[in-house]
């Protein structure tokens, strides 16, 4: 039974990267509407042949890696409950200590420990393949060391919300969910306040804009728009990419303005007022408070078909899958599996929601500059700077796009009348 399932996953992941490899390099193509030929929008126009040529390969190969990966992640957690990994790791934790958070931080290492090697091929090719297109400019030593710290913030907070979970499923088999749940809204609201303080400068250095006059221009900006800020603050990401980007991150007293020096080094003052008022226009119509209510629902809807499915499945394939109660410890890569597989599920309808709000802060950004020929030109160096995909596929664009596509920014853009902004 177990050698037939192994096989019989094993053969539907092949056949499914089969397909995705199809779809993305043949099937897929990234086409211009005649409509938009020759127009500020058409990336013939700003990118040079080469550049094109090289954008659509980086971003079909990026495209396929993203399909792929998801799945990979949840053959690996099937195999591991198979083969019977995850029931070996918690015996021998049991047998390490009396301690129920330390039995569950040894195995949680082992299983995030697990889980990096045998992932690291893969990101390891993500990560030479950013360099060999000129995107990344990080250093091997600098990526193993965020590789490292990533591992080791995640496994910390996993230690924290895995001993809490599984305690709660002990106390309660049929709410769990919805306890867990009800503490999931303070610890992200936490989560969000520390972010910009704590989490963040564990990767890069953050300090006050150098540029005293662009800041103040940006800080009278933010007064226009009520959003409380007394610095912008510059991060030193030119060591690590050649992309640009610019947000507005955390809540309350730790909110922070931020702009990559690569932004700051490649687009003229004008361009960086303008992606700047993109982002001030998300705080100005709360998106980060929907965005947070929006998770927050999302959370809930998963979290009760989570134990609903882990409840099916345990009863269904439990000798399968080496489980035989929920609140054991070895079914948390049965717990990981059945999240990853509902968010990825979700994601259209999250990226969907995103895009809106993207087009309505760009819309609030041009408005606010009245600068077109500064909106347009901003996005034309960011797709150039990230090689990005301007018109990707239906499916990618579902799955994978938080934004909306470049050409659909721009000719959107490009298409507002100055003198009608305001009406």
């Amino acid at each position: 039974m177990v050698r037939k399932s192994v096989l019989t996953a094993i053969i539907l992941f092949g056949l499914y990267v089969a397909g995705m490899y199809v779809y993305i390099f043949y099937g897929a193509q990234s086409i211009i509407p005649e409509v938009l030929k020759g127009t500020v929008a058409d990336p013939t126009v700003f990118l040079s042949e080469r550049e094109w040529i090289l954008s659509e390969e980086y971003s079909k190969i990026r495209n396929f890696l993203f399909f792929v990966a998801m799945p990979f992640d949840w053959l690996f957690y099937f195999l591991i409950l198979t083969f019977g990994i995850s029931r070996g790791i918690e015996k021998w934790s049991l047998s390490q200590s009396k301690w129920k958070i330390l039995q569950n931080a040894i195995y949680l290492f082992w299983l995030s420990l697990l889980s990096y090697v045998v992932m690291y091929p893969l990101n390891y090719y993500r990560y030479t393949l950013s360099k060999s297109y000129g995107i990344s400019t990080q250093s091997f030593s600098s990526w193993m060391k965020d590789g490292l710290i990533g591992f080791w913030v995640d496994f910390g907070t996993m230690i924290l919300i895995v001993s809490v979970l599984y305690w709660l499923m002990k106390k309660s088999a049929k709410k769990w969910w919805l306890y867990a749940w009800l503490l999931t809204i303070p610890f992200s609201l936490f989560i969000m306040f520390i972010q910009p303080v704590v989490i963040d400068p564990l990767y890069n250095d953050f300090y006050p804009l150098k540029n005293k006059e662009l800041e103040i221009k940006i800080l009278e900006m933010a007064d226009k728009a009520n959003i409380p800020a007394e610095h912008v603050y510059e991060v030193n990401m030119a060591e690590k990419t050649n992309a640009l980007n610019a947000y507005v991150t955390g809540i309350g007293s730790n909110s922070r303005i931020v702009l990559w020096d690569t932004t700051l080094n490649r687009l003229n003052e004008q361009e960086i007022i303008f992606i700047m008022a993109h982002e001030m226009g998300h705080y100005v119509e709360k998106h980060i408070y929907f965005g947070i209510a929006g998770y927050l629902v999302l959370t809930l809807v998963g979290l009760w078909f989570t134990a609903k499915l882990m409840n099916y499945s345990i009863r269904r394939w439990g000798k399968v899958l080496n489980i035989s109660e929920v609140s054991s410890i070895r079914s948390f890569p049965l717990f990981l599996l059945i999240t990853s597989v509902l968010l990825f599920a979700s994601s259209p309808l999250s990226n969907f929601v995103s895009r809106y709000q993207e087009s309505r802060a760009d819309r609030y950004a041009i408005e606010m500059t009245q600068d077109k020929e500064a909106a347009v030109s901003s996005f034309q160096e960011l797709t150039r700077a990230g090689l990005s995909q301007v018109n990707p596929p239906l499916l990618v664009k579902w799955f994978r796009y938080t934004h909306p596509s470049m050409l659909e920014r721009i000719s959107t853009l490009d298409r507002y009348e100055t003198s009608n902004l305001n009406e």
